[in-house]
């Protein structure tokens, strides 16, 4: 179904919209992907936080004009399957790369992250970013390291004065 100009400008507008504040893009060649696996593909990239979404090149060409992927626009040939990552920077790549394991039809054509193109092999690198929570507990174990070595040397320290734990040698005085 053709789309009038008011239509084009809506979907335009939208695409614009998600480019903006989009963490990664990955688009993919779809041709030869069924109904059923698209639409599993949508619901996985709705529960993760992934706009995917098919769009006429020219529309996504003007959409993406004056964000980060405007570096995208000459890779854009065929036909392709945007995903934006929303709250995850690997949350798209993680999308595309899970379902062409199934569908060796589909494949990543376009990687795009803070403002640069990257080849498609580079879909791997941006599923394999970890996911906010596992950045939070990566940061939270390096933060916290310093103050358990430090407990580790005190007590170390402790240990080898002799004043480590007093129990023990009350234990075995009240035995004797």
């Amino acid at each position: 179904m053709a789309l009038n100009l008011s239509q084009k400008q809506v979907v335009v507008a939208e695409l614009a919209g998600v480019a903006a504040t989009a963490h990664s893009l990955v688009a993919a060649e779809y041709a030869g992907t069924t109904v059923s696996q698209m639409t599993a593909m949508r619901k996985k990239a709705r529960e993760s936080g992934v706009f995917l979404k098919v769009v006429k090149n020219t529309l996504a060409s003007r959409a993406v004009e004056g964000t980060d992927y405007e570096c995208v626009k000459d890779a854009l040939t065929g036909p392709l399957l945007y995903a934006f990552s929303q709250e995850d920077p690997g949350a798209a790549g993680r999308i595309i790369k899970e379902f062409a394991k199934g569908n060796d039809k589909l494949q990543a054509k376009v990687v795009s992250m803070g403002g640069k193109l990257y080849p498609a092999s580079h879909v791997d690198v941006i599923a394999s970013l970890p996911t906010r929570l596992q950045a939070l507990a990566m940061l939270a174990r390096v933060l916290a390291e310093p103050a358990s070595m430090f407990a580790r040397a005190v007590r170390a320290v402790a240990d080898q004065q002799g004043g480590g734990d007093a129990a023990p040698a009350e234990a075995e005085a009240e035995t004797a």
